[in-house]
C-alpha cells in the first residue's frame, strides 16, 4: 500500500509501500481552547480571552506541528530516515523531534543552548536524541551557528531542518492551527497573540486567518531586549532573523520584560490552576495591553506548560534575578 504525503511546499508525493506513517503522529493537532475569566486576566470587563492549550500536543508543546510537517518532507524528498535530521532549537522543536523522529526510527541531532531546563534535557534523552549543547550565552543564534557547522561539514550524515527556514514550519500552521481557531471560535476570533522565536506560528496562523477575515488583528510578542528569560522567544533586533518571518503581517508587536511574563504565569498559575510557560505569561501580558472592547475574542497561544519550567525554583518563587 502506497502512501501519499504532502512536503514542505505544500506538493504531493508519494511514498513507498510499507511508509504509513506512525499511529503517534496522527495526534498531533486539535487542541482545546481554553477560556479565562475576564476577572483573571484583566482589572476592567474586556474582551473574552481563551488559551489555545497546545500544552496538550503529545510532545507537549506547539512545536509539535511544524516538527512533524517538516519530518514529512523530510521524508517525501527522500533524506529521511536514510540520514539524521539535524536542527537547532531552544528546546521544544528538540523534544518534538525526537518524539516523533523515535516512533518513526528516523535519528534525530539536535543543537540546544546548554542552559535548557534540567526538563528538557531530561526527555531529549529519554527519545534517545543526539544532543550538541552550544554555548548559553549564544543562546539559540548559538545553536543555529553549529548546526550549521555540522551540516556543512557531514552532508553525508544529516538533513539539516533548519526549522527557522523551512515553509513547512508557518505552513503547518496555515494548515491546522488556523483552521482549528476558526472553527472553535464559529469564525468570531477578533485578535490572535502570539510569541515569536522561529515565527512560524504566528506567520502560519495569522496569515490563514487573514486570509479568513482581513479585520483579525494579529499582535506578536517579543522579549524587551536580547538578555532575558522568556525561552523560546527571540529580541529580533539583535538576534539572527528567521527568513520565514514577514515583518509587515503583525498589526501589533509588545515586547514584555521577564519578570512581568513570569508574574502572569504565577497569577494564573494560583487563580485559575492553569499553569504555563513564560512565553504564555509574555503573551497574556500583551493581550492585556490592548485595550480590545468587550465585543472581541482574544485567542493567545499557549506553546507549553510550566512544568518543563519546574527545576528553576527560584523563578516559581517569585524572585528577582
Amino acid at each position: 500500500m502506497k502512501t501519499t504525503v504532502e512536503d514542505g511546499r505544500g506538493r504531493k508525493r508519494t511514498l513507498a509501500a510499507g511508509s504509513a506513517e506512525p499511529a503517534l503522529w496522527g495526534l498531533v493537532g486539535n487542541t482545546p481552547l481554553i477560556p479565562l475569566p475576564s476577572s483573571t486576566v484583566f482589572d476592567r470587563p474586556l474582551p473574552s480571552v481563551f488559551l489555545k492549550a497546545e500544552w496538550l500536543n503529545p510532545g507537549g508543546s506547539v512545536k509539535d506541528r511544524p516538527a512533524l510537517f517538516i519530518l514529512r518532507d523530510g521524508i517525501a524528498r527522500g533524506e529521511l530516515p536514510a540520514k539524521r535530521l539535524l536542527d537547532a532549537s531552544s528546546g521544544n522543536t528538540a523534544i518534538a523531534y525526537a518524539m516523533l523522529g523515535a516512533a518513526a526510527g528516523i535519528g534525530v541531532t539536535v543543537c540546544v543552548p546548554a542552559n535548557a531546563s534540567v526538563e528538557r534535557k531530561a526527555l531529549l534523552e529519554a527519545y534517545g536524541a543526539e544532543v550538541v549543547f552550544t554555548d548559553p550565552l549564544d543562546g539559540s543564534d548559538g545553536a543555529i551557528r553549529r548546526a550549521r557547522q555540522l551540516a556543512a561539514a557531514q552532508p553525508e550524515r544529516y538533513w539539516y531542518a533548519d526549522q527557522y527556514n523551512h515553509p513547512a514550519n508557518p505552513r503547518a500552521h496555515y494548515l491546522t492551527t488556523a483552521d482549528e481557531l476558526w472553527r472553535q471560535t464559529a469564525g468570531r476570533v477578533t485578535h490572535l497573540v502570539a510569541g515569536l522565536g522561529t515565527t512560524g506560528t504566528l506567520m502560519g496562523t495569522g496569515r490563514r486567518l487573514k486570509e479568513r477575515n482581513p479585520a483579525v488583528q494579529l499582535v506578536a510578542v517579543q522579549p524587551d531586549g536580547p538578555f532575558h528569560g522568556l525561552e523560546g522567544l527571540k529580541h529580533l533586533a539583535s538576534a539572527i532573523v528567521p527568513g520565514i518571518y514577514d515583518p509587515v503581517l503583525p498589526d501589533r508587536t509588545e515586547f514584555v520584560a521577564t519578570e512581568d511574563a513570569e508574574e502572569e504565569v504565577r497569577r494564573l498559575a494560583k487563580q485559575t490552576g492553569l499553569f504555563v510557560g513564560w512565553s504564555t505569561g509574555a503573551a497574556l501580558v500583551a493581550a492585556e495591553r490592548l485595550g480590545a472592547p468587550s465585543s472581541a475574542l482574544v485567542v493567545i497561544i499557549a506553546p507549553d506548560s510550566g512544568d518543563r519550567y519546574l527545576s528553576e525554583q527560584g523563578r516559581l518563587a517569585g524572585e528577582r534575578r
